[in-house]
């Protein structure tokens, strides 16, 4: 009987994932698989859409052996979390492998397959094109050859910037490593969204008045305004991908 109990219940309904109007923190024992468009051999699990009310999508991406995501609907961003894939992008062809990333111009016909069992995260937003100043162009690099930078002189924290900072691209999406026991020095406040991979280890974050455990494998979606703040925990460093917009005008 007891055992018979617990099957059924399972864990009576807890889960570490909370849905708010400011924010959402979506941990994978929450996770649905699905496909979308483009697919074969491959199962996507959205994070982040337009649906609560962002302004960009965030998903991952599990292949199969020779599974397939096919074009984008606007500008895209893919970041390699395990095994390898192949980007096509127009006349360009590049193998990116564990914490490699590509960033694929909207208008540009593209194809990503897995050379083996692979995770990748997407994050895909319309692009806000500025008067004067040149769309980016493909872009191919990998994290650890970024040169890591102190936030706000704290050699603790350290953050990686995969895009460049210009004009020309409209979100910008940083690696940042917390030693144990960083944390941010302040509450941010500010206009731009975001969307979050705890990578490794783990902390906690302030997200609006609430506080919540966090560790890797959770997202997190920010909206703008949103209060956050957070502070590593553990032995390990912490390390999340986020994501934010930027470089345009509010009123856009």
């Amino acid at each position: 009987m007891s055992s018979g109990i617990h099957g059924g219940l399972h864990n009576l309904g807890h889960t570490r994932s909370v849905r708010r109007s400011s924010y959402l923190v979506h941990t994978p024992d929450t996770f649905i698989r699905t496909q979308i468009p483009g697919t074969t051999k491959a199962r996507v699990i959205v994070h982040v859409s337009p649906a609560i009310g962002a302004g960009f999508t965030q998903y991952s991406v599990e292949f199969e052996p020779g599974g397939v995501l096919g074009d984008a609907a606007g500008q895209r961003f893919v970041y390699v979390l395990e095994g390898a894939v192949t980007v096509d992008a127009g006349p360009h062809k590049h193998a990116v492998a564990k914490d490699g990333y590509a960033y694929i111009p909207q208008g540009v016909e593209q194809r990503l397959s897995a050379i083996e069992k692979a995770r990748a995260v997407v994050i895909e937003q319309p692009y806000r094109p500025v008067r004067g100043v040149k769309a980016p162009e493909l872009l191919v690099g990998h994290e650890q050859e970024v040169t890591g930078q102190p936030l706000m002189g704290d050699e603790d924290l350290q953050v990686r910037s995969l895009l460049p900072d210009t004009m020309a691209f409209d979100f910008a999406v940083n690696t940042m490593t917390y030693k144990p026991g960083a944390a941010l020095s302040m509450v941010e406040i500010h206009v731009m969204e975001h969307g979050l991979l705890m990578l490794e280890g783990g902390g906690i974050y302030r997200l609006d008045d609430d506080w919540h455990q966090v560790t890797a494998g959770d997202v997190i979606w920010m909206a703008p305004y949103c209060p956050q703040w957070f502070g590593a925990l553990g032995k390990a460093p912490a390390k999340y991908l986020i994501y934010k917009d930027w470089n345009r005008h509010p009123l856009r």
